[in-house]
């Protein structure tokens, strides 16, 4: 996969920083499906205040945002950035995550590649959205496309501390596809790349970053 294009589903406060620091190093095409968000993007205008109006702007020459799915389709690399919120009984609430991969499947072609960064419990990238772009693609999984999984680990509203300067924890489907993956991070993370052995490893993570934090708080 020498020329990479990116898809970033999901522009909220971790899926916009990360698609800025990827238009740096390729064409990328940020999705979301909220329509008047994306036209405030469109002006400048970021509404959680993760980046600056004029580096939005300066990015515009490699970024493309939109609320059209059909816009992705020319992407080899779809990443998954949408809320993964609770419901009323405190149980996950999958719709946003379930709906946005329902979204790729329908955009998948040979050997492209799905990475997560949404927040689940381990097993849900392989048990609950494997099977979905299987059967709504017709492709294999690990022969005709490939997943990946790589925890957000964004703290709102620490301009320090930015997605660039934060160690990102990496996991692929198999050997080559983490390759792939981690040198894709490798190319806009400044600090480092850890290299999880499994995709639940790195789901783990996740969860007990989550719970340290919450804990902390508490």
């Amino acid at each position: 996969m020498k020329k990479k294009s990116l898809g970033i589903i999901g522009l909220g406060y971790v899926g916009l920083p990360l698609a800025v620091a990827f238009s740096k190093k390729y064409p990328t095409y940020g999705y979301d499906i909220n329509n008047s968000r994306i036209n405030d993007l469109k002006l400048g205008i970021d509404r959680t205040n993760e980046i600056e109006s004029k580096s939005l702007k300066k990015s515009f020459k490699n970024l493309f945002l939109t609320n059209k799915i059909s816009d992705l389709k020319d992407c080899n690399i779809y990443i998954v950035t949408v809320p993964t919120p609770v419901n009323i009984d405190k149980r996950p609430d999958l719709n946003p995550i379930t709906n946005a991969t329902l979204l790729i499947s329908g955009l998948l072609k040979k050997d492209d590649i799905v990475i997560y960064e949404s927040t689940v419990y381990p097993g849900l990238t392989e048990e609950v959205c494997v099977p979905i772009l299987e059967d709504k693609s017709d492709l294999i999984f690990n022969t005709d496309f490939f997943v990946g999984y790589s925890p957000e680990r964004i703290n709102p509203g620490d301009k320090k501390h930015t997605i660039e300067k934060i160690i990102k924890v990496v996991s692929g489907s198999n050997e080559k596809t983490l390759k792939i993956i981690s040198k894709l991070y490798k190319s806009i993370i400044e600090v480092g790349i850890y290299e999880a052995p499994s995709i639940k490893i790195a789901e783990a993570a996740k969860v007990i970053e989550n719970s340290q934090r919450d804990i902390n708080i508490a």
